[in-house]
């Protein structure tokens, strides 16, 4: 019997570089934002408030975080736990009473969120607008989520 001659396995030099999970991330950008300066300057707007400094300290302490899948709403920022706002689909996503997200959406100002079950959520506004005031958003439902 004649030996069996197996094929080899392309060889690590011949396979494309693994790509290294945030190595072009700052420590401050959430991943998929790390390009988007938007997200950068309205953070520290948010700092420069000092109750909100704390909310974005907390965001930065959890940005950097390694693993496996997500959970809705790691990549945002919260208050008394609540989130209020994230960084997600390359733009900022804010929680809003629902006659304000379809405010916002009749304006153009942005289009409602779909977390990618299928199902909108009502309260949520994907922010659309390159004219749209990250920082107003944001404090707006900042102080929405912390009365409600």
């Amino acid at each position: 019997m004649s030996p069996t001659r197996r094929v080899p396995s392309p060889s690590k030099e011949a396979r494309p570089p693994k790509r290294k999970t945030g190595a072009a991330r700052s420590p401050r950008a959430p991943a998929g934002a790390a390009s988007d300066p938007r997200v950068g300057r309205l953070l520290e707007a948010l700092r420069v408030d000092p109750e909100l400094a704390p909310i974005v300290d907390a965001f930065d302490d959890g940005a950097g975080v390694a693993g496996g899948r997500k959970k809705f709403g790691s990549n945002g920022l919260k208050v008394n736990g609540k989130l209020f706002a994230l960084f997600t689909q390359g733009t900022l996503v804010v929680k809003l009473p629902r006659e304000r997200v379809v405010e916002q959406i009749a304006e153009g100002v942005g289009k409602p969120f779909d977390p990618g079950h299928g199902r909108l959520m009502k309260e949520w506004l994907t922010v659309v607008s390159p004219k749209a005031s990250w920082l107003e958003l944001a404090r707006e439902a900042h102080d929405f989520v912390k009365s409600g």
